[in-house]
């Protein structure tokens, strides 16, 4: 008994230095003085409109959005049939294959940033825009392909055998039988590799250039010269976007399924 009460006051301190940190941005991000200080003195949203109308936020938002949107596309085209391969066949190399395809998830963002900078930007001698494109593909992939291939892994194959003998092609069978039943594992994969990617400081950072700079970069680079609590509602906001979206992969799927 007096074991089980231990853990319960590290699960309660674990929770608290998880969430408290979040809590201090968010009321610090209604502060009247022009910079960041907790408790507040005076209550305000102006920070809320700085953060709304300041052009360089905007762009980098949009320009964020543009990118996770295409490279978390481009994986699904990529990781859904690699995702059906690894699990419906057998073949030499599978094992390897998985551990490639899943190694951006374990090797530290850093060292993936920075292999993508040395290999895009200066081996390849790629524009900054399409090696931002590729990195992000390549973040993204290893959640379509653990996602999916998690829905693939529950799936009955019988009903794709009975389609075969009646007549349909392995084609059509993809298409029509295992692609609508396995739906709620690709917007869940789409969610999550979609936030990864619009969170994502390493790769971001390496790969940013003039004039092309995604929100992370943006923020690090504004907070360096800027302390005001612009930042705090910038990120509670963010926080609400990131909310929201899990709200949606909850309702798909179950975040116990997936996670």
């Amino acid at each position: 008994m007096n074991n089980f009460k231990g853990v319960r006051w590290i699960a309660y301190l674990v929770f608290f230095f998880l969430f408290f940190p979040l809590v201090i941005v968010l009321v610090t991000s209604f502060g009247e003085n022009s910079v960041i200080e907790f408790p507040i003195s005076g209550f305000t949203f102006k920070w809320y409109e700085n953060a709304l109308t300041n052009d360089a936020f905007i762009n980098s938002f949009l320009l964020s959005v543009q990118v996770s949107l295409i490279a978390t596309l481009a994986a699904l085209i990529i990781g859904i049939p690699a995702a059906y391969a690894l699990t419906k066949y057998s073949f030499p190399g599978k094992t390897m294959m998985k551990d490639f395809f899943l190694s951006p998830t374990v090797i530290p963002g850093i060292v993936v940033g920075f292999s993508l900078f040395k290999f895009i930007v200066v081996q390849m001698q790629m524009d900054v825009l399409t090696g931002l494109y590729i990195g992000h593909f390549l973040i993204s992939l290893p959640y379509v392909i653990r996602v999916v291939g998690s829905n693939l892994d529950q799936l009955d194959y019988s009903m794709e055998e009975a389609a075969w003998t009646l007549g349909a092609t392995k084609i059509q069978t993809f298409f029509q039988i295992i692609l609508p039943n396995i739906r709620n594992g690709i917007f869940a994969s789409f969610m999550l590799a979609f936030i990864n990617s619009f969170n994502n400081i390493p790769v971001s950072q390496f790969l940013s250039g003039p004039g092309v700079t995604l929100l992370p970069t943006q923020l690090m680079g504004y907070i360096e010269y800027n302390y005001d609590p612009t930042v705090s509602a910038l990120s509670v906001m963010l926080m609400l976007l990131t909310i929201f979206l899990m709200f949606l992969i909850e309702k798909a799927l179950g975040l116990s399924k997936i996670m």
